[in-house]
């Protein structure tokens, strides 16, 4: 049997055009600024009302999560939020958080999931980032914290 094997295409290292990162208490007033702050970056790609509006909800879900299971609503704790693009039009937003770390983290992601016992959550948060972002990733360690990390492609519009 004759196969024909292709050779590996280097892949283009994308190159950082801009970024931005910020450091603010684990409060919910400070939802509406990561919104913001992301929304701020990536208007620089010029993106559709509905990308902005993608990547705001995403922002909004990972903060919130940060505020009510990280930190179990305490305001004693920081969130950190980091966002950058690249040359290929990629937007790449990083929401971290220092505080009890998610124990099973593929459980987690399992749209309807929730460790709220007081039934106000409903454990859908995972699934909104992953609709609406065309990347995701979760690094979490118990008693340390948790990261998100996301990306979405901006099309170009003309």
């Amino acid at each position: 049997m004759n196969r024909m094997i292709k050779p590996r295409q280097k892949q283009k290292r994308r190159k950082v055009i801009n970024e931005v990162k910020a450091v603010f208490p684990s409060k919910s007033i400070n939802e509406g600024l990561a919104r913001m702050i992301a929304a701020a970056l990536c208007g620089q790609l010029d993106p559709t009302i509905d990308e902005i509006a993608d990547i705001k909800t995403a922002v909004s879900e990972a903060v919130t999560n940060c505020i009510v299971h990280g930190y179990e609503n305490n305001s004693g704790g920081e969130i950190k939020l980091a966002a950058r693009y690249f040359d290929n039009n990629t937007v790449q937003i990083s929401v971290k958080d220092n505080g009890r770390g998610i124990e099973d983290v593929k459980k987690a992601m399992e749209p309807m999931y929730t460790t709220d016992k007081s039934g106000e959550r409903s454990g859908m948060g995972f699934s909104i980032m992953k609709t609406f972002m065309d990347k995701i990733s979760v690094n979490s360690s118990t008693g340390k914290g948790t990261t998100v990390t996301f990306e979405k492609k901006i099309r170009i519009h003309k």
